[in-house]
């Protein structure tokens, strides 16, 4: 235990001089390892198939046993082991993985994405955030351009905002599904109980054709509390390099939280299902939030037990006198 202790500590001190550059550190450390320093559970953020979940039961604020400062030197690692999945994932070329995220402002969707990139090559990722639909994605029907937008065989696909909106937003503001003009829903007061289901079908659906075509689905929502969220946008009025991501609107939505609430469990009890499971994050604390993301990613990667490709004996032999005739080169 005291040896395991040491070692925290002196990774810490590293970490701390070395800006948490994890390649110096493991140049640094001899006992340097693919493991993590604190193994976290992360089946307790999943939701099982078929939960009907109530968002209040939800702690934002939990971090576990984990300190910040520890918890930046567990993000290192994690980092650095998303690094070497990632590598074996894209060299096998044979799965696509999609990352979606889901929020309410300014529950940390763009840094958290930013830091789980930075772990990455990005020869190998796709990021895409999804706005108010234009008016060629209003001709089509509300998967289309998600389905667009979808990663290789080999790549990992990042989405910013999601396929959900349509029923996270447009639950909430239901005159937007008007925009769509779908045929017999051209009044509100058709918009009912069922419409919603059969929505919530329609995406159970697509989630499962893509994962049985080799694509597989993450979805983190990032529970974020109605006070830090207040707090966050003070921070950005008052800051005035942080003005340009503040909206007057974000604080117009937030005076429906409670219809947020309830149309995010709806979704998340609807759509979580056995191969595409959603992950409710604690977010009031943004690095606790960034490594609970990491590692589901890294597991979800590490779990896939990918190999490098082998060579046939054909290119073996290739191989071998391609490098006899490089040797003999003068």
């Amino acid at each position: 235990m005291k040896q395991s202790a040491d070692m925290v500590v002196f990774i810490f001190i590293c970490c701390r001089r070395f800006a948490y550059d994890i390649k110096t550190l493991k140049k640094l450390n001899p006992y340097s390892s693919n493991t993590s320093l604190m193994k976290t559970n992360t089946a307790k953020y999943r939701v099982k198939a078929g939960e009907k979940i109530k968002l209040k039961n939800f702690d934002t604020t939990y971090k576990g046993h984990l300190e910040k400062q520890t918890g930046k030197v567990e993000l290192a690692i994690v980092k650095e082991n998303l690094d070497q999945f990632q590598e074996v994932f894209y060299a096998a070329n044979s799965n696509a993985l999609l990352i979606i995220f889901q929020a309410m402002d300014a529950a940390g969707k763009d840094s958290t994405i930013e830091h789980v990139m930075s772990g990455l090559n990005p020869q190998g990722c796709q990021v895409f955030s999804f706005k108010t639909p234009t008016a060629e994605e209003y001709d089509h029907d509300f998967l289309w351009r998600h389905y667009k937008a979808l990663p290789e065989r080999g790549r990992i696909g990042i989405h910013n905002r999601s396929h959900y909106e349509s029923v996270l937003v447009y639950k909430v503001h239901p005159e937007y599904v008007l925009n769509e003009r779908l045929p017999d829903y051209d009044n509100l007061d058709k918009i009912d109980h069922g419409f919603w289901k059969r929505r919530y079908e329609s995406i159970r659906n697509f989630e499962r054709h893509l994962t049985e075509n080799g694509i597989t689905v993450l979805k983190f929502f990032l529970h974020v509390s109605k006070d830090e969220q207040k707090k966050r946008f003070l921070k950005r009025i008052e800051n005035p390099a942080k003005n340009w991501k503040f909206s007057s609107n974000d604080v117009k939505e937030r005076a429906f939280w409670d219809k947020y609430m309830n149309a995010y469990e709806d979704a998340i009890s609807e759509t979580s299902t056995d191969y595409a499971h959603w992950y409710v994050i604690p977010a009031d604390k943004k690095w606790y939030a960034r490594l609970a993301v990491s590692q589901v990613i890294a597991e979800t990667l590490e779990q896939m037990n990918l190999k490098f490709p082998v060579l046939s004996d054909d290119e073996k032999r290739k191989l071998d006198a391609t490098k006899q005739a490089l040797l003999a080169e003068k």
